[in-house]
């Protein structure tokens, strides 16, 4: 972690002091331009690679402040701070919210440098937030809406976006499916244009990421009218045999067909289904026959939904890479 050039830097750069600065501290992290005095014996604690370091003896030359050994980590500052944050706040993991920065931080962190303990909670929100299970799915849509807002993660606009960038680059595999897919209800021109994000960034995808939006896209919005899909309903039965109103069912099924049509938008994980259109089924067979073939398409598509994303076949197949 540490080279000649990097010590001669050391000394020479002008240097800041964190916040996290403990006068009795062991060791100085440094992570660009911030130092940062901690405990090694609080670090090991948590940490195998820093376990195994503080075993390892000091070369001669080694720098130091105030007699602390200065580390440096080849490591956005920013990560650095939310890393120790987490160490040292015994509160902080037990927040209902907690911000993404800080989850893409210990996921990041916590693989590098076997924070596990950091590393599993942090994993367990972005999970929790996207599920592996419809039931899962379905149970974070705010209520009788199809419409979604984080719960264990601080919401702010772009955050779909994000999340999906964040489990993209640690290969979160199982989060994917859902991370994509929600990226998907969204308008399109947000995966070009970004979603600014109410500080003065913005939320965009990577090329890939983007790329692989807009093929799969197209993949979803023809399986949807698909034979055991969402939207079959409205080009492949008639009315029931017991429907009162034979006439106004089948013009309301074709209405129905022709605003799908027209209006392209990703409807296969639709729940609730929108009381507009439960309303406009003008008997109860029809109805009932109209909700249990989107239950029966939600339930199809959701087993198939990594293979839209070229993830994997199925979700038994999807792994973490940490």
């Amino acid at each position: 972690m540490t080279s000649s050039a990097k010590r001669q830097r050391t000394e020479d750069a002008p240097i800041t002091r964190s916040e996290i600065w403990y006068q009795d501290g062991s060791i100085v992290l440094q992570a660009q331009d911030t130092q940062f005095r901690v405990h090694f014996g609080v670090l090991s604690q948590q940490s195998t690679f820093f376990r195994e370091m503080q075993g390892l003896p000091q070369p001669p030359d080694q720098p130091t402040v105030e007699g602390c050994p200065v580390v440096e980590m080849q490591d956005d500052v920013s990560d650095v701070m939310h890393l120790l944050t987490a160490v040292y706040d015994p509160t902080f993991l037990g927040q209902k919210a907690i911000p993404l920065p800080y989850i893409a931080s210990l996921i990041k962190l916590g693989r590098k440098y076997d924070f596990r303990k950091l590393l599993d909670a942090a994993m367990e929100r972005l999970e929790f937030e996207n599920p592996t299970t419809l039931s899962e799915y379905e149970a974070r849509l705010t209520k009788n809406t199809p419409h979604y807002s984080p719960t264990r993660i601080v919401p702010y606009p772009g955050i779909i976006l994000d999340m999906l960038t964040v489990a993209r680059e640690n290969n979160i595999l199982t989060a994917l499916p859902c991370a994509y897919y929600r990226a998907l209800t969204m308008p399109l021109a947000s995966l070009f244009d970004g979603i600014p994000r109410g500080d003065g960034t913005v939320s965009s995808l990577a090329e890939a990421e983007r790329r692989q939006c807009i093929l799969s896209y197209q993949k979803l919005l023809g399986t949807q009218f698909r034979p055991g899909y969402s939207l079959a309903w409205v080009n492949t039965w008639a009315v029931e045999d017991s429907c009162a109103f034979p006439k106004q069912c089948n013009e309301v099924r074709n209405a129905l067909r022709r605003y799908f049509s027209e209006q392209p938008k990703i409807y296969l994980l639709w729940n609730p289904l929108p009381t507009t259109v439960l309303c406009a089924v003008a008997c109860v067979p029809c109805e009932k026959r109209t909700i249990d073939a989107m239950k029966e398409g939600r339930k199809k598509a959701w087993d198939e939904l990594p293979s839209f994303f070229s993830l994997a076949p199925s979700w038994n197949e999807l792994k973490n890479n940490l």
